[in-house]
């Protein structure tokens, strides 16, 4: 059985989950990207598959929060463009991790954070004041050929490492939208991504029973998480917010890079 259970669990590594729960509340209505923290607090504490398996669910109970905070701000149209590219993403992302390593996957989600990253700055240095409006980047054909390609990476690192967040961070600030569009867009992705993972996750082992009372305890540190992460929001303006992403995105490719 791959599963972890709450007795397992010494106070100090509860404690650190925790934490880490209360952090991806925080992420998913404030900084998107900085669960890539979480990410790694639940997989130094727990065994890897067991960790995936576990955090899942802690997603979507952060997915729901935001999706109730900002669900007026999605920008449907961009998302009907990423889901396909997204489903090839994660197929791809499967035959990767047929042959692939966990050194090897975390080398390249890493590498491919830290590349995305600094195209993100580049291009943000070199568009103009005005900027696009919120979602014309997907409107061109160019638009759309990004949107693809973020797609692709976007399904293949949340197949293989649950760390699809700071790719679609990265393509939802090139794109030139704002915090709440930001927010409200990228909730509703991954409610419906993450959301879709589950019968894998279950057929794998992953999810059952045993698991999800660690996670019902987990989830209660979700809450107050998203709460500071929306009153932390609106004290935010755009230009800090657009850093703390990148930021992030930074820290989390150093992650798994180094770790």
């Amino acid at each position: 059985m791959d599963t972890m259970t709450l007795w397992h669990l010494t106070g100090w590594e509860f404690a650190a989950l925790a934490f880490a729960a209360l952090l991806v509340g925080f992420s998913k209505t404030a900084v998107s990207g900085a669960n890539t923290v979480s990410l790694a607090i639940f997989a130094a504490v727990l065994p890897a598959r067991a960790s995936t398996g576990i955090l899942l669910p802690v997603l979507i109970a952060g997915d729901v929060l935001a999706v109730l905070t900002y669900r007026r701000h999605a920008h449907w149209p961009t998302l009907w463009r990423l889901f396909p590219a997204v489903g090839v993403g994660v197929a791809v992302g499967t035959l990767f991790l047929v042959w692939a390593d966990d050194a090897i996957v975390r080398t390249s989600i890493g590498v491919i954070l830290l590349l995305m990253a600094g195209v993100t700055v580049w291009r943000r240095r070199r568009a103009d004041a005005s900027g696009p409006s919120e979602g014309d980047g997907t409107a061109t054909r160019a638009g759309r050929v990004k949107a693809r390609s973020y797609g692709v990476l976007g399904g293949f690192t949340t197949m293989v490492a649950n760390a699809g967040g700071p790719v679609m961070s990265m393509y939802l600030l090139s794109a030139g939208f704002r915090k709440l569009g930001f927010l409200g867009t990228s909730a509703f992705f991954f409610l419906i991504v993450n959301v879709s993972k589950v019968p894998f996750s279950a057929g794998l082992g992953l999810i059952d029973g045993r698991s999800l009372l660690l996670d019902a305890a987990l989830v209660v540190f979700v809450v107050p998480g998203a709460f500071l992460g929306k009153w932390a929001v609106n004290r935010i303006n755009q230009r800090l917010f657009e850093r703390l992403v990148i930021a992030a995105t930074v820290v989390g490719g150093l992650q798994l890079l180094l770790t």
